[in-house]
C-alpha cells in the first residue's frame, strides 16, 4: 500500500488554506505589526544559480538554510544538518558519515558542492565514504531539488547541494575586520566542536582564514546496537546476548579537523581571487553483524578506546585526508555580456581504512574542474546564462578490498539557460550536453553522451502567491563504480559486480507547487513525479561470492512520486513575545515498474517547530514523527516507526563591536531508539540518543 496517503490530511488541509489565505491579499494589514509581505520576502540570493536570484524569483525548486535555524540546526554532517528540511533525509553510516537523501535519491544522484564546485571528494563511491565539506563553517545551505543536471553535469540528476563558506571571497566585508567563532560540547558522544573565521578587508583585497576541530568519543545509544530481528538471528545461530554491545556504538569515535586561507583583489570591473584549504578526518565504522562487545560486559558509561574490545572482529577506521585549491575570479560589463566568470580548482584526496593497525586498502582521488560562465545582458527581455564546465578526476583504491578498479573520468559539458518575464508570467528555459568518458585500467573505456533539458513556469497570480511547473528530461551517464565494481566491498556488507554495458539513465520528470507569502503565513506545497528508464541500482540476486551476498548493478524502469509540504504562521506578536510555528510533511514512493521495491527509500515523515523570541532570549521546541517503513525490496528488512524531539534556549548581548550568544540545545529527548531505512546500518548502528549539548558564539 502506497505511503502517500498517510499524510494526505495535513496535505489536503494545507492544499486549501494556501488558495483561501491568497486571496485575503487585498485585506488591509494589522497597522501595529510591521510583519507584513514585506518583512516575509527577505531577500535570500541564491548563489547556485548564475543568475544569483532572490529564492523567490525562481521557478526551480530550491532551499535556502542559513541565519539562526542553520545555526540551530549544525551537526557534523551535512545529511543531518539538511534533514529537517522538507523532502531532504540523511543516509547516515556511523557519526563519521552522512549524505544528504533528496525526494528519495542519494550517491551519485546527489551532487555535493563547495561554493558552485564540486567537492571532488569519493563519498559517492561507497556509503562509509564522508563528504570533505565542514557545516559548521557554513554561511549558508543551498538544495536544489529535482533534477540540477542542467548547471552540474549528470552526478546532479537527482538534486544538489552547495555549501556557502566564503573561502574565496566574492565580496568586500565593508569593515576593517569581521569573523564568527564557537564552541560547544556535547553530551550524547563527550564531543567537542571548535571552529573560527576572520574576514578582512585591506585596501583592494579582501583576506580570509578559518579553521576547525571537532573530537568525540563513542556515541551513546538508547539499547542495543543490533536491532531486535538481528539480535533473534544471532541468539539462534548460538550468540551469547550478553556480548552484544549496548548503550554506546562500538567504533564510532571520531576526529575531524582542517581550515584555509583565501584572498581576493576587487578593482572596479575585475575582481580575482584563490583559497587553499585543508580537511582531515579518523573516524570509525561501526562493527557488522559479528562484531560483539567486550567478555567483561558493558557498563554504559564505559568509553573506552576503540582497540580495546577483547574477542570482537578488528575494527574498521578510516583515516582521510583533502586538499583543495581554488581561483576564481570575474569581469562586469564586456561587450554584450554583464559579466564573465571563471573556476578552477583542484584537490588531492587520500584515504586509507585501517584494520586495527594495519592499512587495508587506500583510496586516492586527484581531481580537476574548471567552469566558465557567461551571463549575457538582456535581450528583448530574455536573461540568461551560458557556460563551459569540464573535470578530470584519477581514481585507483590499492589493497585488498580495493572492489573498484583505478579508472580516469573525464567529462565535458556545455549548458545554457535563459528566462523572460510576460507580465504575471515568467517562463525558464535551459539546456546542457556532456560527454562523459570513464577509462579503466584495464578494459575498454565507456563512453557516453548525456542530454538534459527544462522548462519552468512561474505564475504570480497574486501578490502573495505564486503558483510554478517545471518539466524536464535529464540524462545521467553510469559512474565508474556501476560500470566496472567487481569485489566484496565491507561497507554494503556484499560482494558488488558491475556492469560495463550500463546505459544512459533517463529522467522524466513533473513537478507542480504553489507558494504563499502573505503577511503572517508562508507557505509551500509541491507535488512531483519523475519516471526513469534505465534506473540504475544494485539488485540482490540471491547468489553468494566469496560468502557474501552478491549484488550486480543494473537497469530497470523506475517510478518516484512524493510531495512536499511547509507551513510558517506567525502566531502571535505581543507582550509575551514574538510566536511562530512551522509545519512541514513529506513522502516519497518509489519502484520498479515491475511492482518491487527500491531499497532505502526515505519513509514519510510530519513534523513541527515551535519558535518565541523576545528581547535578547529566543527558543524552540521541535518534534518529527517518522512512519514505519514495510514497503522494502527484496531482502531488505523494515524499519519501524520513531518520533524524535528537540529543544533549545539562547540568551544574546552585545559587548562593543561583538555579539555574543550562549545556547543549550537538546536533540531526542526522549532518547528513543531510531533506525534511519536510509542507512546501510540500520540493523547494525541505530541513531544517536539523548543529546544535550551546550556553548557559546560569536560574531564581530
Amino acid at each position: 500500500m502506497s505511503r502517500l496517503p498517510r499524510f494526505a490530511p495535513l496535505a489536503l488541509a494545507l492544499a486549501a488554506a494556501l488558495p483561501a489565505l491568497a486571496l485575503a491579499q487585498d485585506a488591509a494589514p494589522d497597522p501595529e505589526h510591521a510583519h507584513d509581505v514585506a518583512r516575509t520576502l527577505d531577500v535570500v540570493e541564491v548563489t547556485a544559480s548564475p543568475l544569483r536570484q532572490g529564492i523567490e524569483d525562481l521557478a526551480r525548486p530550491v532551499d535556502v538554510l542559513t541565519g539562526e535555524e542553520l545555526d540551530a540546526r549544525k551537526s557534523g554532517t551535512l545529511g543531518e544538518t539538511l534533514e529537517r528540511q522538507a523532502g531532504v533525509q540523511s543516509a547516515s553510516f556511523g557519526a563519521g558519515v552522512g549524505r544528504p537523501v533528496i525526494r528519495g535519491l542519494e550517491g551519485a544522484r546527489v551532487q555535493v558542492l563547495a561554493n558552485g564546485g564540486s567537492a571532488l571528494d569519493v563519498s559517492t563511491v561507497s556509503a562509509d565514504h564522508a563528504i570533505g565539506i565542514e557545516p559548521f563553517l557554513a554561511d549558508q545551505i543551498e538544495v536544489l531539488k529535482g533534477p540540477a543536471s542542467l548547471l552540474y553535469g549528470s552526478g546532479a540528476i537527482g538534486g544538489a547541494v552547495n555549501v556557502v563558506d566564503g573561502r574565496v571571497p566574492t565580496a568586500q566585508v565593508g569593515r576593517t575586520v569581521a569573523g564568527r567563532a564557537e564552541l560547544r560540547h556535547s553530551s550524547v558522544d563527550d564531543g567537542t566542536v571548535g571552529m573560527a573565521r576572520v574576514d578582512a578587508d585591506a585596501g583592494a583585497l579582501t583576506l580570509h582564514a578559518d579553521l576547525f576541530r571537532r573530537d568525540s568519543g563513542d556515541v551513546r545509544i538508547p539499547g542495543y546496537a543490533f536491532s531486535p530481528d538481528l539480535i533473534a538471528e544471532e541468539i539462534e545461530e548460538g550468540e551469547d546476548p550478553d556480548h552484544f554491545a549496548r548503550g554506546r556504538l562500538p567504533n564510532s569515535a571520531l576526529t575531524t579537523e582542517g581550515g584555509a586561507l583565501g584572498g581576493s583583489w576587487f578593482g572596479e570591473r575585475a575582481w580575482f581571487g584563490m583559497a587553499a584549504s585543508t580537511y582531515r578526518s579518523e573516524y570509525g565504522i561501526p562493527p557488522g553483524a559479528h562484531a560483539h562487545e567486550e567478555e567483561e560486559g558493558h557498563d554504559e558509561e564505559h568509553d573506552e578506546d576503540h582497540e580495546e574490545h577483547g574477542d570482537e572482529e578488528e575494527v574498521v577506521r578510516l583515516d582521510l585526508r583533502q586538499d583543495r585549491f581554488e581561483a576564481r575570479g570575474g569581469i562586469r560589463d564586456v561587450g554584450a555580456f554583464a559579466e564573465l566568470n571563471w573556476r578552477v580548482q583542484r584537490s588531492l584526496y587520500e584515504h586509507s581504512e585501517l584494520e586495527g593497525d594495519e592499512v587495508g586498502t587506500v583510496f586516492n582521488n586527484t581531481g580537476t574542474e574548471a567552469r566558465f560562465e557567461a551571463v549575457q545582458r538582456e535581450i528583448n527581455g530574455w536573461r540568461g546564462a551560458f557556460g563551459l564546465q569540464m573535470s578530470h578526476r584519477d581514481f585507483e583504491a590499492i589493497g585488498e578490498e580495493a572492489f573498484v578498479p583505478p579508472s580516469i573520468t573525464r567529462d565535458l559539458g556545455v549548458f545554457a539557460l535563459q528566462e523572460k518575464d510576460f507580465g504575471q508570467f515568467k517562463l525558464e528555459l535551459g539546456a546542457r550536453h556532456e560527454r562523459v568518458s570513464v577509462s579503466p585500467a584495464t578494459g575498454a573505456d565507456a563512453d557516453r553522451n548525456a542530454t538534459s533539458l527544462a522548462v519552468g513556469g512561474l505564475w504570480r497570480f497574486s501578490e502573495a502567491a505564486h503558483l510554478s511547473l517545471n518539466l524536464n528530461r535529464a540524462e545521467r551517464a553510469p559512474s565508474a563504480e556501476e560500470l566496472f565494481s567487481d569485489g566484496a566491498h565491507v561497507a554494503t556488507q556484499s560482494y558488488e559486480l558491475g556492469d560495463a554495458s550500463l546505459d544512459t539513465e533517463v529522467a522524466m520528470g513533473a513537478e507542480l507547487g504553489l507558494h504563499l507569502h502573505h503577511g503572517r503565513f508562508d507557505g509551500k506545497l509541491a507535488v512531483y513525479r519523475t519516471a526513469f528508464d534505465d534506473f540504475i541500482y544494485l539488485a540482490d540476486t540471491g547468489l553468494e561470492q566469496d560468502g557474501l551476498p552478491l549484488r550486480a548493478w543494473t537497469q530497470a524502469d523506475a517510478t518516484f512520486t512524493g510531495w512536499e509540504a511547509e507551513l510558517d504562521i506567525e502566531l502571535a506578536d505581543n507582550a509575551s513575545g514574538l510566536w511562530n510555528l512551522r509545519l512541514f510533511a513529506d513522502s516519497v514512493d518509489a519502484k520498479l515498474d515491475g511492482g518491487s521495491r527500491l531499497p532505502r527509500i526515505a519513509p514519510g515523515r510530519a513534523g513541527a517547530d515551535l519558535v518565541w523570541n523576545q528581547g535578547a532570549w529566543r527558543a524552540r521546541l521541535g518534534a518529527v514523527r517518522v512512519q514505519r517503513q514495510d514497503e522494502v525490496a527484496q531482502f531488505e528488512t523494515a524499519t519501524d516507526g520513531y518520533t524524535l524531539v528537540d529543544a533549545g534556549i539562547a540568551y544574546h548581548w552585545d559587548t562593543g563591536m561583538a555579539g555574543w550568544e550562549a545556547f543549550v540545545e537538546g536533540r531526542n529527548l526522549g532518547d528513543e531508539e531510531a533506525r534511519a531505512h536510509t542507512s546501510y546500518l540500520k540493523d547494525f548502528a541505530p541513531l544517536p540518543g539523548r543529546n544535550v549539548m551546550a556553548g557559546i558564539r560569536v560574531n564581530f
